[in-house]
């Protein structure tokens, strides 16, 4: 065994183990390599897991890596270990989830204003989830919470970092609100995958 294919061994079996997403610097530490490294090595291992035909895949966030169950093969893996199917997001939620991504961090208050609508039930539930978090407090009267997305929503939207989310549809989005948000959200929002919550 080579000391490529040795590193690739140690990685692999670190985030077997975690279950969950484990910092790349993290491993490249206890490793003693560099973390470009370790970027490497799990390039290469999402190269031999992420296939169709594989029951595992390998998600790169942001920084971190993770295995996780093939989407295509959740079904059976639910009914084997009797998992509940979690319920969809509503529409509101997804359009909440939109808003706070394109804009982030933004106040509770600039999601009613783009939405219209009281909000303070469905960003509860989207902290519940852990799909949002708290992001300190906007320097205004009242010191309203900011929230932004969290490493859990990239992982149940696949998506490694946040600068990968598709454009938002209509192009130039409106004048800045006041507190530095301005982009508005987009129309539909596509659900991925929601399995792990």
């Amino acid at each position: 065994m080579n000391n490529i294919e040795e590193l690739m061994g140690k990685t692999e079996a670190i985030l077997f183990a975690s279950g969950e997403p484990v910092a790349l610097d993290r491993i490249a530490h206890v490793l003693g390599i560099r973390t470009y490294a370790v970027e490497e090595i799990s390039a290469s291992l999402q190269k031999k897991y992420n296939k169709p035909e594989s029951g595992v895949h390998l998600l790169l966030l942001d920084g971190s890596a993770q295995f996780c169950t093939n989407p295509a093969f959740i079904e059976p893996v639910r009914e084997t270990l009797d998992l509940k199917r979690n319920t969809p997001l509503s529409q509101a939620a997804m359009e909440v989830l939109a808003v706070v991504a394109y804009n982030q961090p933004v106040t509770k208050a600039f999601v009613e204003q783009v939405r219209g609508v009281d909000c303070s039930g469905v960003v509860g539930s989207l902290v519940q989830k852990g799909l949002l978090e708290e992001r300190g407090r906007l320097e205004l009267p009242g010191r309203p919470l900011l929230y932004g997305t969290t490493e859990n929503f990239l992982r149940c939207f696949q998506l490694g970092s946040i600068d990968q989310l598709p454009p938002p549809p209509g192009g130039e989005s409106e004048e800045e609100e006041s507190d530095g948000s301005g982009e508005e959200p987009p129309g539909e929002y596509t659900e991925r995958d929601q399995t792990s919550f």
